[in-house]
Formats: C-alpha cells, sequence, structure tokens
C-alpha cells in the first residue's frame, strides 16, 4: 500500500572491459542503446500549514517515494502567517484562487471534518491529484479499499476488508479493525479503535483514544470526545462522552 513505489532503473555497463568481467548479462533495457527515462518529479503541495499539516509535510519527506516521484514545494493556506512560529521552513501560497497544475499533486493536511468538505472539493472539482498517503511506518491488511485523499499516520493500522472513503485520516496509531467501514471525511486521532464490523458515517471526529466496540454505528457528523469508549449505536450530529459513551 502507499505510493506505487517504481523499480530502479537499470544501468548500462560502462566499458568493454567491464562488459567482459561481468558475464551475466542482466535484465535487458526496453530500448537499445537508450536508458530509461525517470519519472518525472512531481511538486507535492500540502494543504493547510497548521498543526496537522505540518506533521504531514514532515511524514512526507520520510516516504520513499520523496524525491523520486515526488518532492515537498511547500504548503497552500490562507494564512501567509502559519509557519512564522515554525521558522517559516517552507513556502506558503494562497489556497484561494489556486489552479492545479498537471506537475503538482496534492496531500491532504486538515484534521477536522468540516475544513476538508469545504476546502478540499473545489480542488478536486478543479483537477487537482490528491495522493493516498500511507506512512512507511502503517500497516495495511489484504483486500483494504483505501479512498482518494487518505492519509494513514505512522503506527496507523487497517486490517483485513475494511475500507476507508475519501479523505479519511487515520492519525498516529489510530486502528481499523476488520470488516469496518468509515465514511468519507473522518477523522480519527491518535489511538483510536475502530474494531471490527463498525460503521463510522461521513465527517466523524474522534478524539484521541475514542474507541468503538464491534459491530456499532456512529452516524454521520458525530464526535466522540477524547477516551469516549461506545457501546451503543450514535446518533448523527451527536457528540458523546465517557466510558461507557453517553451524549454530551
Amino acid at each position: 500500500m502507499g505510493f506505487a513505489r517504481h523499480p530502479a532503473h537499470h544501468r548500462a555497463l560502462r566499458g568493454k572491459a567491464s562488459a567482459h568481467r561481468h558475464r551475466h548479462p542482466g535484465p535487458r533495457l526496453p530500448h537499445r542503446g537508450r536508458t530509461p527515462r525517470p519519472h518525472p518529479v512531481k511538486k507535492l503541495f500540502i494543504i493547510g500549514a497548521g498543526g496537522f499539516g505540518r506533521e504531514v509535510y514532515a511524514w512526507a519527506r520520510q516516504h520513499p517515494d520523496c524525491g523520486v516521484r515526488w518532492e515537498p514545494a511547500g504548503f497552500l493556506d490562507d494564512n501567509p502567517s502559519a509557519l512564522k512560529e515554525s521558522g517559516d521552513f517552507a513556502p506558503i501560497a494562497p489556497l484561494g484562487g489556486h489552479r492545479p497544475a498537471a506537475d503538482s499533486v496534492y496531500l491532504n493536511g486538515l484534521a477536522l471534518p468540516e475544513l476538508k468538505q469545504k476546502l478540499l472539493p473545489p480542488l478536486v472539482s478543479a483537477g487537482a491529484e490528491f495522493l493516498t498517503f500511507v506512512h512507511p511506518a502503517a500497516k495495511v491488511g489484504e483486500r483494504v479499499k483505501l479512498g482518494r485523499g487518505v492519509v494513514l499516520c505512522p503506527g496507523a493500522i487497517v486490517t483485513s476488508d475494511a475500507s476507508l472513503g475519501d479523505f479519511v485520516v487515520l492519525n498516529l496509531r489510530a486502528t481499523v479493525g476488520h470488516d469496518a467501514v468509515v465514511g468519507a471525511w473522518t477523522t480519527a486521532n491518535a489511538h483510536c479503535d475502530i474494531t471490527g464490523f463498525v460503521t463510522v458515517g461521513e465527517s466523524v471526529f474522534m478524539g484521541s483514544r475514542a474507541s468503538i466496540i464491534p459491530g456499532r454505528k456512529v452516524g454521520d457528523g458525530a464526535r466522540l470526545a477524547a477516551g469516549a469508549v461506545v457501546f451503543n449505536h450514535v446518533p448523527a450530529g451527536v457528540t458523546v462522552f465517557g466510558n461507557p459513551a453517553r451524549p454530551l
């Protein structure tokens, strides 16, 4: 899972002496006398230069595709001072009015579902290519479905036959169990536990260490406070807290 890794290009042998020294011919080049062109390196923009966006920027730099398929080019954010306290370590371009280009790709750096749902669709409609990001330290099981723009942070785990909709975020060490379904725009923060056969609706926000026992359903737009343990179905738009979780 994660970004597709391109196999290393074959290197032509240097000089006749080298050719005689190495008897094994190795794989053949696809074109005689020509070395394959490297895949063009695209510009990678992170949407949102807030706390989560800065984390995504750092994790993107740790991915094996960095410098091979794309190179971080900065952030898109309408707050030009968003990185001031962090030393302005990367460029910020305005998000409003941005026109996606063919030489650019994008990663979601927004955690709040309402911001994702408001700011990302215009870019998608304009043709922006959003990557589905799986950090090298995340784990993905078999027959898993990951939507466009999903971000799996370090330590996140998605097990067999689970499905994540577009722009879902699993923060540090969040887990999704077998056969679970997580709707678009949803964010599960650090150490959240979505167990087997759970259904989580769209635009749900789960605070750190919130958990849902097997088979339960959480409606669209619900909010689970940090540490909430869901034993019963949660209606759409309801905020719950505590153990067992109850409406706020």
